[in-house]
């Protein structure tokens, strides 16, 4: 199952998720592929692959050569798998991102069906995984079109914050769009609240809100505010691997839980 996790507002803990829902999963025995769309390139460092270093700097895990990244999928054609980078936790891969992809947007323009690349770049790879993560950039343009178009489904974390509905309206209007015109298959697949503060009000209304507008798709359990997790990416780790008893991990632990009884497709 291919899912975009996207959202245009920045901030709201999309590649935390991707990063640590994907650790998790692949730790609970299913094959995951994290693809970094974001041309910030946050997943990828997050998970502690270095392309301009000859190792990751916890040990010699990823590849010495020069690895292919997303840009050279989107924009040099070149095959998925070349651009696999294995990680740490057994059974998680990586397509990594860097910033060449800053610009992939004005090439993308004149390209043919530039917006179906990405769904094209998975089509043969898709079944040899159970999940296959895209962290989207904080934007709704051809990237985020690309991986709306190759996404089975799309998953939109929220913060907790007061202006988390903000622009919302505006990404449902693109999910929308995209399903009358270019992936009549793709539904919501869920909405995660992130940076939940139990000791405020706001919190608890935002969450009340979201869940009125979203109904049974708002996952039951909410990532908390915890500096732990916003800590974890610059040492290239996972929260697990980082700090496996911090109360971001026990969040994503059974968030990865509710994932798989939501989604899982195997008896």
């Amino acid at each position: 199952m291919i899912l975009s996790f996207t959202n245009q507002k920045g901030g709201v803990g999309k590649t935390t998720t991707v990063l640590n829902l994907g650790t998790f999963l692949a730790l609970k025995g299913k094959k995951v592929l994290l693809v970094d769309l974001d041309p910030q390139a946050n997943l990828t460092s997050g998970i502690g692959y270095r392309p301009e270093k000859k190792h990751s700097p916890r040990n010699d895990t990823f590849k010495t050569k020069k690895t292919p990244t997303i840009y050279d999928i989107m924009i040099k054609k070149s095959k998925i798998p070349e651009a696999f980078v294995s990680t740490d936790i057994e059974n998680l891969f990586l397509v990594p991102s860097s910033l060449d992809l800053a610009g992939a947007e004005i090439e993308l323009v004149n390209m043919m069906s530039r917006e179906s690349i990405l769904k094209r770049a998975l089509k043969d790879i898709k079944t040899y995984y159970d999940y296959i993560l895209i962290d989207c950039p904080p934007s709704l343009g051809l990237l985020t079109i690309n991986a709306l178009v190759a996404a089975d489904k799309v998953v939109i974390p929220i913060q907790a914050e007061y202006f988390a509905l903000e622009g919302l309206s505006q990404l449902l209007k693109s999910i929308e769009m995209i399903r009358n015109n270019l992936n009549r298959t793709l539904k919501i697949g869920g909405v995660i609240i992130t940076m939940f503060d139990s000791r405020t009000r706001l919190a608890k209304a935002v969450e009340d809100e979201v869940k009125v507008y979203f109904k049974k798709k708002v996952f039951r359990n909410k990532i908390p505010r915890n500096v732990k997790l916003s800590e974890a990416p610059s040492h290239g780790k996972p929260i697990v691997i980082y700090d496996e008893t911090a109360p971001g991990s026990i969040a994503y632990r059974k968030l990865a839980d509710e994932f798989i009884k939501r989604f899982d497709r195997k008896p």
